[in-house]
C-alpha cells in the first residue's frame, strides 16, 4: 500500500499548475494527484493533456457543485485549494469538515467575516491548514529575516516599504477577475498579503492598528488613460493597433489553452480591457501600520510603474538595514518569466551600522518563481518544514495576519478612519 498523501486541486486556473506539476513531478514519491475541481471542464482537460504527455494518468475531473463527492470518492488527504480568492474561505471550511488537511494560495481569504470563519473551522475540527507565502523562501528575503533576527540592526523601530507593479504584471490584474474587490479584496489583499506577511515575519510582530489612502488613478475609464474608442476586451477592440496594453490571447500557448479556448465552459473572459468601467479595485495605495512591538510601517503599492520591484528599509536601534530588489516583467499563465524572478545584478541588501562603515551582504542565488521561493515552498508543503531556525512554514494564524492589515486597510479607505486590527478579528494564541 503506497504510503503517498493523496491530494485533489480545487481551482485549475494558472496558479494551481505550481502545484499540479509538483505532484505530478518533483513531489511525486510522496503526493499522488487524484482529483481535479473547477467550474471550467476545459482547463481540467487542458492540464490532463499536458500531464499526458508526461505519461501520466488522467485525474478524475469533477464540477464545482461535485466538490463533496469527489472527496468521498476520491479519499484525499490534503485539498489544495487554487480558486478566486473570495471562494477559498469556502472550501477551505468544506474540506476541513469532511475530514481533510488544506492547502491554500494566498490570500488565506478576502474579509473579517470569511476570516473568523475559518479561524472557527481550524478550531472545531482540529485540521492543518497551510498558507503558501513564497516570499519567505527566496533566499534573498530569508537572509534579511536572518539578518533581522539576528540584531545587526538591533530593535526594529520603523519600515519604509514601497512596492512597485509595472505596467505588464500591474496591467494584469485589471484584465482579471481581480479587477473587482468583491473577488479578490483589491490589491491590498491579494498582492499585498505576501509583503504584508514578509513584515510580519521579518520583524516578529503583528499589526494592531491601520490606516489607509487609495484610489484608481491610472486604469479605469474615468482616468481617461485609455484609447477613445476602446472595446470591452482586447480581442474586440478597434483601438488594438494604438493600445500599449493589447494582449493577444492566442499568442501564447498558456493563455490560449486555459483561457481562450474554454471559455465556452463557464463564460470567463481574460482580456478584459484594463481601461473598463466596472473596475472597483485601487491601483494606487498608501497604508501606515502599527505593530505589537511598537513598530511602524509606511506602506505604498502603485501598479502602473515603468519597473517592478521594491524598495524596503528597516530602522532599528543599532543601524539601518537597506533592501532594493529589481524584477522580471510577469504575466500570469503566459509561459517563459517566473513570477519574482530577479534581473540581473537588480537586488541588494546593505547594512549600515551606527559609527562604523556600512557594508553589503550577499546571499545564496535561487531559481524558480518567487525569487527562487517555489521549489523551496514546495519542499516544505509536500515532505514537511523540519527544523527550519527561520520559521518559513506559515498556518492559519500567519495567513490571518497578512490578509488583515490589507482587509482593514480597505475598510479604512472606505470610511477615512484608522482601524483597529482587534475590532475585526481576534487573533487565537499559538
Amino acid at each position: 500500500m503506497s504510503d503517498r498523501k493523496r491530494y485533489v486541486v480545487v481551482g485549475t486556473g494558472s496558479r494551481a499548475r505550481m502545484f499540479i506539476d509538483a505532484v505530478a513531478g518533483s513531489q511525486k514519491d510522496v503526493a499522488e494527484l487524484v482529483g481535479f475541481c473547477d467550474t471550467n471542464l476545459g482547463r481540467m482537460q487542458w492540464h490532463n493533456d499536458r500531464l499526458a504527455k508526461e505519461g501520466h494518468a488522467p485525474v478524475p475531473t469533477y464540477a464545482d457543485t461535485d466538490f463533496d463527492r469527489m472527496v468521498a470518492e476520491r479519499k484525499p488527504d490534503r485539498v489544495i485549494v487554487t480558486t478566486r480568492d473570495c471562494f477559498h474561505d469556502e472550501y477551505i471550511i468544506r474540506a476541513m469538515r469532511l475530514g481533510c488537511d488544506v492547502v491554500t494560495e494566498k490570500p488565506m481569504t478576502t474579509d473579517d467575516a470569511k476570516c473568523r470563519a475559518i479561524l472557527e473551522t481550524v478550531g472545531k475540527t482540529g485540521r492543518r491548514l497551510v498558507v503558501t507565502f513564497n516570499y519567505r523562501y527566496a533566499p534573498k528575503r530569508s537572509k534579511v529575516k536572518e539578518l533581522i533576527a539576528g540584531g545587526v540592526i538591533g530593535d526594529v523601530k520603523s519600515v519604509d516599504f514601497e512596492w512597485l507593479l509595472d505596467t505588464s504584471h500591474g496591467a494584469d490584474y485589471f484584465r482579471r477577475w481581480h479587477r473587482q474587490k468583491v473577488n479578490s479584496g483589491g490589491l491590498l489583499v491579494h498582492k499585498a498579503t505576501h509583503h504584508f506577511d514578509l513584515v510580519n515575519w521579518w520583524i516578529a510582530a503583528s499589526p494592531t492598528r491601520v490606516f489607509a489612502n487609495g484610489a484608481l488613478s491610472f486604469y479605469g475609464h474615468r482616468t481617461g488613460n485609455g484609447p477613445a474608442h476602446r472595446g470591452q476586451r482586447c480581442r474586440e477592440c478597434p483601438a488594438t493597433a494604438e493600445c500599449k496594453f493589447y494582449m493577444d490571447l492566442a499568442g501564447s500557448e498558456g493563455l490560449k489553452g486555459l483561457y481562450l479556448d474554454t471559455e465556452q465552459y463557464d463564460g470567463y473572459v481574460r482580456d478584459h480591457c484594463v481601461f473598463g468601467d466596472d473596475i472597483t479595485i485601487e491601483d494606487n495605495m498608501s497604508v501606515s501600520v502599527r505593530y505589537d512591538s511598537g513598530a511602524v510601517l509606511s506602506y505604498s503599492l502603485n501598479a502602473f510603474m515603468p519597473w517592478e520591484g521594491s524598495r524596503i528599509a528597516f530602522n532599528g536601534t543599532k543601524g539601518r538595514l537597506e533592501f532594493d530588489d529589481v524584477e522580471k516583467t510577469y504575466i500570469s499563465g503566459q509561459g517563459g518569466t517566473a513570477e519574482g524572478e530577479t534581473l540581473a545584478q537588480g537586488a541588494r541588501i546593505e547594512v549600515f551600522p551606527h559609527f562604523a562603515p556600512s557594508y553589503r551582504v550577499r546571499w545564496e542565488e535561487g531559481k524558480g518563481g518567487h525569487g527562487g521561493g517555489d521549489p523551496r515552498l514546495l519542499n516544505d508543503v509536500f515532505r514537511g518544514a523540519g527544523d527550519d531556525p527561520l520559521g518559513r512554514a506559515a498556518d492559519h494564524v500567519d495567513g490571518a495576519r497578512s490578509i488583515l492589515t490589507g482587509i482593514a486597510a480597505n475598510r479604512s479607505i472606505a470610511t477615512g478612519q484608522p482601524v483597529e486590527i482587534a475590532d475585526l478579528v481576534k487573533l487565537p494564541r499559538r
